[in-house]
């Protein structure tokens, strides 16, 4: 069974009642911040979470339109944004960072400059194909691998 809560996402096994088997951080980066993100409700968000369809990798919304993609077997984790560049025909997804601190590369986004009022709360995977669905306050966004069979 998978399940969300704010800050990971856990998979149990219905067996094992006591404690989940794998856990994964979404967004740590937010702990710092989890006062004011109380203060103005974002904290009460409900992100919903997908299993690909051989349960490898699991995938889950985040701020900012970022999504969040996990692969079980190899332990790695991908983040990807969700936006009008990224749904043009034959966009590659661009992986994506978010940093805590002063120190960052060209492209990584500061925590402080995430925009909470954008948020992916809905995700769906294609059962058979490697195909995701994104809902994006009033956007869906449908991408398609179709170079690899797995994650990215």
């Amino acid at each position: 069974m998978l399940t969300r809560d704010y800050l990971t996402v856990k998979v149990w096994d219905l067996n094992m009642e006591a404690r989940p088997i794998e856990t994964y951080q979404v967004h740590d980066y937010l702990r710092s911040k989890l006062c004011s993100l109380y203060e103005n409700d974002c904290i009460f968000d409900k992100f919903e979470c997908a299993w690909n369809g051989s349960d490898s990798v699991i995938m889950t919304g985040a701020y900012n339109n970022f999504f969040r993609m996990f692969d079980r077997n190899t332990k790695r984790d991908v983040t990807l944004e969700a936006s009008r560049e990224s749904s043009k025909p034959r966009a590659v997804l661009k992986p994506r960072r978010v940093c805590v601190g002063g120190k960052r590369r060209r492209d990584d986004v500061s925590v402080d400059s995430l925009d909470f009022g954008k948020k992916i709360l809905h995700t769906a995977w294609h059962p058979a194909e490697n195909v995701i669905a994104i809902a994006a306050t009033n956007n869906l966004y449908i991408f398609q691998d179709k170079v690899n069979s797995e994650m990215h």
